[in-house]
């Protein structure tokens, strides 16, 4: 039988209900994080500015999770009852839910989570003139600001954290694949790959080449292609849901129980 183990690398304290999925399916789930995420230790004038402006915005669009649970709490530091009048999105369900949490309700693209699934919900079809904050980590693609400013929206950006390369010694994570029979890793986005692909020694890389990479795009697949990885697997999205549908066909594939 091929090596069952799947090691999820999402941030410390984000994959526990993506092994609970795992677990249920008989298979040994294994963390090991790929991404580390810390706040920016004071936030630029700049972007203070565009936060105490908030109720001149038209529409408050969060990339991510990560991005409400950071982006609110600075937003509420300055905001502690909520400006109205802001259309609010979130790039899908999880993220929803993490703004529910605040009291606020927000459109999503539905299965499509992802910048041209936000493009395509109707209150950002015709936004020109409209104000636009798209609330993020440091750095990251920039798709959806230049397709909004293109649409004529005057967009700004709230980067309230960064996103950081894990702790590991060299030679960490090969061995951590070795030592729990891991046969698939489960990367949820280009910067998680990246940071394996920089752990690794060429040597090491060569050995793991034959271990199915589950990632979020085909985007990012590219990237695991490009880099030598032989079997890559691309989810629908980087959701719970998305990853441990993908587990199933990657199960009834090899035959692992």
């Amino acid at each position: 039988m091929a090596a069952s183990g799947v090691l999820v690398t999402r941030p410390a304290g984000q994959g526990d209900a993506l092994c609970e999925g795992i677990s249920a399916r008989g298979l040994c789930a294994h963390q090991l994080p790929l991404l580390a995420l810390e706040p920016l230790a004071a936030l630029p004038a700049a972007e203070r500015t565009r936060v105490l402006a908030l109720d001149e915005f038209h529409h408050i669009i969060f990339i991510s999770a990560n991005a409400v649970r950071f982006g609110m709490e600075v937003i509420e530091n300055h905001w502690p009852q909520l400006p109205l009048g802001l259309n609010w999105y979130a790039v899908g369900d999880g993220t929803a839910r993490a703004l529910a949490a605040f009291g606020v309700t927000a459109q999503t693209p539905g299965s499509d989570m992802t910048s041209e699934g936000l493009l395509a919900l109707p209150d950002l079809q015709s936004c020109s003139g409209e104000r636009v904050l798209l609330v993020k980590g440091e750095g990251g693609r920039e798709a959806l600001a230049r397709a909004l400013v293109d649409r004529g929206a005057r967009v700004d950006t709230l980067a309230c954290y960064r996103r950081v390369a894990p702790a590991l010694a060299p030679g960490e994570f090969a061995a951590a694949v070795a030592r729990w029979d891991i046969g698939l890793v489960m990367i949820s986005s280009g910067e998680g790959l990246a940071n394996m692909l920089a752990l690794l020694s060429p040597e090491e890389s060569s050995k793991l080449q034959d271990i199915c990479l589950l990632l979020p795009s085909g985007r990012v697949a590219a990237a695991a292609a490009a880099a030598g990885f032989r079997h890559c697997l691309v989810a629908g999205n980087a959701s719970d849901k998305a990853m441990l549908r993908a587990l199933d066909a990657w199960v009834a594939d090899t035959g692992d129980k």
